[in-house]
């Protein structure tokens, strides 16, 4: 018997319902955020056929190589939100500063418009990563402040992953009808996971107490009695995106050269800690959540370390 599948926009829709004052402008925003992460998808999956590959030639505000696809991304995700007339203010990582759209918008919306961009030119998964917050309290808010958060993977098939605050659902793209449809309901990270991820190379400049503890990953078993796997794909969507389906935990701690860590509060931080927090996970940043931090300025940068409740207490224990 044929059952129909829930699509994105009708969730979305059925969630708006909760909510009595609703507009409906909030679901515009984000369908259309969808709409520009198909395109988006539909021009990473064709990159070895047109000219989207490779270095743009030029820097963004972090000093990080723009590729090609990078602005590409980042220009369609300005030019759909913008046409919504929802979005007062959009930050993109890929901007040194914050476009003003309009006025009389309700909506502040922060994106990396394609992280792990590098690693299209190798058909490693990549994504897009959004944060949303209400214009009407400011640009510099703090996480918990967040109406909703979420990253779209672009890999062996596309999942956008989302939270408004009551759990956190995955909806996949069905190429041959053009839409996302629920396919991970009520995402729960799991209390323990067998897997950490973090890039190893920076270990000489980290700090004694964490070198020690991801050396004694090794030769231990977690939670769960299973030896500890090394999972680091450079790509931050995809590394969470493992981390909050099958557990474990995810770093990118401080060292000695980057001693506020790299990667960034509002646009990377914030969003992924919402979403792990809201799936039942943990989130810590120079010891608290992130989510509690007040942001100094639009590219703040933070140490990050989050995943399994059980994993993240590990960490604590042995990290100081």
């Amino acid at each position: 018997m044929y059952t129909k599948p829930t699509s994105l926009t009708e969730f979305i829709l059925e969630e708006e319902r909760q909510f009595t004052d609703a507009t409906g402008g909030f679901t515009l925003l984000l369908t259309q955020l969808a709409y520009a992460t198909k395109i988006i998808s539909s021009h990473i999956s064709k990159a070895g056929l047109v000219d989207i590959l490779g270095s743009s030639g030029t820097k963004n505000v972090f000093s990080d190589d723009v590729q090609k696809i990078d602005i590409f991304s980042n220009s369609v995700l300005v030019d759909i939100l913008s046409a919504t007339d929802q979005v007062a203010t959009i930050a993109s990582e890929e901007l040194e500063e914050p476009i003003q759209v309009n006025d009389n918008g309700k909506y502040i919306v922060y994106m990396d418009p394609l992280d792990g961009s590098s690693n299209t030119a190798v058909n490693v998964s990549v994504g897009t990563i959004f944060s949303i917050y209400r214009a009407e309290k400011g640009l510099l808010q703090k996480g918990g402040q967040q109406i909703a958060a979420g990253y779209v993977i672009y890999g062996s098939s596309d999942m956008f992953v989302y939270t408004c605050g009551q759990g956190v659902n995955g909806f996949t793209l069905d190429p041959s009808i053009g839409s996302f449809l629920l396919s991970h309901p009520h995402i729960t990270i799991p209390e323990a996971g067998a897997t950490y991820s973090v890039n190893e190379a920076y270990s000489p400049l980290w700090d004694v107490s964490l070198q020690n503890y991801i050396a004694s990953l090794k030769t231990t078993q977690n939670a769960l009695g299973k030896a500890y796997k090394a999972r680091y794909v450079g790509s931050m969507v995809s590394d969470i995106h493992r981390t909050l389906l099958t557990g474990g935990i995810f770093l990118y701690p401080k060292d000695q050269n980057n001693i506020d860590g790299k990667l960034r509060l509002l646009y990377e931080v914030n969003p992924m800690s919402f979403i792990i927090e809201q799936a039942g996970g943990r989130t810590l940043s120079n010891g608290k959540s992130p989510l509690t931090i007040t942001p100094s300025s639009i590219h703040q940068k933070v140490p990050i370390v989050l995943g399994s409740p059980a994993c993240v207490a590990e960490y604590e224990e042995k990290v100081r």
